[in-house]
């Protein structure tokens, strides 16, 4: 018989193609670790969809923890509107 396969982890990137106002972030947010001097990247946990983000000031994200595109695609489109909501991002 075939072998049956199951996703347990997708991670996917995105670009917001606006910066991140990350020190802002940490202010106004709950649920994030963000220490600059050991890792660039602020790390949300998101609770639903039960996924984690990487944000980065470049406006690129990382989405770890989903377990289909649907999970990535609901995680992305609404931490962009967070970050829209709390005026976090900003173009040079």
């Amino acid at each position: 018989s075939k072998p049956k396969i199951k996703i347990q982890n997708m991670v996917a990137s995105a670009n917001l193609h606006s910066k991140i106002d990350l020190e802002t972030a940490c202010d106004v947010l709950d649920n994030l670790m963000y220490e600059p001097e050991i890792f660039p990247g602020l790390i949300y946990r998101m609770k639903d969809p039960k996924t984690v983000l990487l944000l980065f000031s470049s406006g690129k994200l990382v989405c770890t923890g989903a377990k289909n595109e649907e999970m990535v695609n609901e995680s992305v489109t609404k931490m962009y509107e967070i970050l829209q909501d709390y005026d976090l991002l900003f173009t040079d």
